[in-house]
């Protein structure tokens, strides 16, 4: 399990490191709530690639290994450690000839899906926007704690329950 004083720790290191990072996932949307609305499995970080070596050298110092899974890509990676935190690692490119456009896992996306700010713990954090967590969290097959992310963005932020989550 990732707990509110792990991901604090984790996000001040990012924070000393100098390297860009924005929080993601089930800790991204309580980022944007502010407070912690249910245990969470990991973090998914997203780094822009040109610090990649830096965030995972800090990682590898702090007893973190790869753990190869399914969905193990370049662009995506998981680590654990001893303790059984995990850290789901996302790499961001940007392309100095699309201002506009920022890529991970193969796709386009706006760069304005970066311009979520939050807080976890007290700590100001960068992460996704309300609305690209909407959009993230549709197209597969949602578990409870999707459900509760959604509902839950849905009612703080006064947005339009995607359809895919209105019969469930």
């Amino acid at each position: 399990m990732m707990n509110e004083r792990d991901v604090v720790e984790l996000l001040q290191e990012i924070e000393r490191l100098g390297v860009a990072a924005w929080v993601g996932g089930g800790w991204g949307v309580d980022a944007l709530i502010g407070s912690e609305t249910r245990p969470h499995g990991d973090i998914d970080i997203y780094v822009a690639a040109h610090g990649a070596d830096k965030f995972l050298d800090m990682l590898k110092s702090r007893g973190y290994t790869e753990v190869v899974t399914e969905y193990t890509t370049q662009a995506h990676t998981v680590w654990q450690d001893l303790q059984g935190r995990v850290v789901d690692l996302h790499l961001i490119e940007f392309r100095e000839d699309d201002a506009q456009s920022l890529y991970f896992e193969g796709e386009a996306y706006p760069r304005w899906v970066l311009d979520g700010e939050g807080s976890i713990g007290g700590l100001s954090v960068r992460c996704f926007t309300a609305e690209a967590q909407l959009l993230f969290h549709q197209g597969y097959e949602h578990s409870e704690k999707d459900i509760q992310d959604v509902l839950l963005l849905c009612k703080t932020y006064g947005l339009e329950v995607p359809e895919e989550y209105k019969n469930i």
